[in-house]
């Protein structure tokens, strides 16, 4: 078939792999000049270098893997990314500046876990006592519960330190949406993958090169060698149907995966002469309506650099509050970055992207003692939906011929990378 992609974040490239090595002919269509969507590494420009004047190159956010991540991790390796030599591996960490909190064992998995809550630094027995009972209640429910429970809901018997420096921080990294706010059942689904899933399903995986080369440009560079096509620069605003075809950009496709946002995909449907039986037109209306229901949620990334600044590991968790908004540091100069640059995530960020940013650099003197220089501060507004109790998501199928990807439509992963090339992979499926 000859399909075509439209956009080329981490859903649209991994939608253009699939097919292509499905043995269709692709073509991808990307309305800027950079690959990657929501995380790729920012243009470069001649003025954004460090206070001492070395040059820069930084992503538009902080994103990590784990190793339950298997969709994204064997597409990686079939476009030529060595997942050995780009991430950095390490076991499962919620390890706060002062050394207390939670770092997984290095043990088999799902010893890994029980290992790390054992050894758990700060908790009592009884802390502990409680969150082992919990998770087993988890287990022998399989990981099921009803739609309608929050996170907070979900583990509001567990003791106040686990709840602060255990649900909240992976609730807030996995979900991007408060636990107040989030589904528990999501929750549950990627605690089980992490945990159960596969051996070494928990670890850690921090990109140790940019995120535009961790993925995107590499599929970029093997749909091309395979006879794909890449059209930078093209904005799609309609689509035509034309017979059992669609018209993109005055030529003609068999098929149309929409790897756009929900918002942009939701904009292109509407305004689309689909031409469709009144069946399909109302399912059609459908998937409009849902795609334009889902809110969104903001990811700021404050960097901020010193000479000596520098982490006992290449990422700590932080204790956040309201006027302390980052959750999480990450030491960029031991993934790969320059010696003295940190990157401060608040997940669920709320306010102004000055405020954020003299809030995190006055919690980075509070929390790790170091008086840090603003580099940058970027913030996605709409980095991800917000993923609440019983949320009905966008299915993948919209028309016949015309399907969506992206880490907001129908499926078991919150928005995160591997819910994004997960989507890819299933929309090439119903081809």
């Amino acid at each position: 078939m000859k399909i075509a992609v439209i956009g080329a974040g981490w859903a649209g490239m991994a939608a253009a792999v699939k097919a292509t090595k499905s043995g269709h002919h692709v073509t991808i269509f990307e309305a800027t000049q950079a690959l990657g969507g929501r995380a790729r590494a920012l243009p470069d420009s001649s003025d954004r270098v460090l206070p001492d004047g070395s040059p820069l190159r930084l992503d538009n956010g902080q994103h990590i893997l784990i190793g339950a991540y298997t969709e994204t991790l064997q597409l990686m390796r079939l476009v030529g990314i060595a997942p050995e030599a780009a991430l950095l591996d390490m076991p499962m960490t919620l390890k706060f500046p002062d050394d207390q909190g939670l770092q997984f064992a290095a043990w088999p998995t799902p010893l890994d876990a029980l290992g790390g809550i054992l050894q758990a630094r700060g908790w009592t027995l009884a802390d502990k006592g409680a969150l082992l009972r919990a998770a087993l209640g988890w287990k022998i429910k399989g990981f099921m519960c009803a739609d309608t429970l929050t996170v907070a809901d979900l583990c509001q018997r567990l003791p106040p330190r686990i709840k602060a420096e255990l649900i909240e921080p992976l609730c807030v990294s996995a979900l991007n949406t408060p636990p107040a706010q989030a589904s528990a059942q999501v929750f549950l689904r990627v605690m089980q993958d992490a945990l159960f899933g596969v051996p070494g399903g928990s670890r850690l995986l921090l990109p140790r090169v940019d995120l535009s080369a961790l993925f995107p440009d590499a599929a970029a560079r093997w749909v091309l060698e395979h006879g794909g096509r890449l059209k930078l620069g093209q904005r799609l605003e309609s689509l035509q149907r034309q017979g059992a075809q669609w018209l993109v950009q005055a030529e003609l496709f068999d098929a149309v995966l929409l790897g756009t946002s929900a918002p942009h995909a939701a904009q292109i449907v509407s305004a689309s002469a689909l031409d469709a039986h009144p069946a399909t037109a109302a399912k059609v209306q459908r998937w409009v309506a849902s795609a334009r229901a889902l809110r969104f949620e903001a990811i700021a990334t404050v960097y901020a650099w010193a000479p000596q600044a520098a982490l006992t590991q290449a990422m700590l968790a932080l204790r956040s509050s309201a006027t302390c908004p980052a959750q999480f540091v990450f030491d960029r100069g031991q993934l790969g970055g320059p010696a003295g640059l940190l990157a401060f995530v608040v997940s669920a960020a709320q306010g102004e992207r000055t405020t954020l940013q003299a809030q995190v650099l006055a919690q980075a003197r509070a929390q790790l003692g170091l008086a840090l220089q603003p580099v940058q501060t970027v913030v996605e507004k709409r980095a991800t939906f917000a993923c609440t109790p019983g949320l009905q998501r966008p299915p993948s199928a919209i028309a016949p011929g015309l399907l969506a990807c992206g880490d907001y439509v129908a499926g078991p992963y919150p928005a995160t990378l591997e819910g994004a090339v997960r989507s890819g992979c299933a929309a090439v499926a119903l081809l």
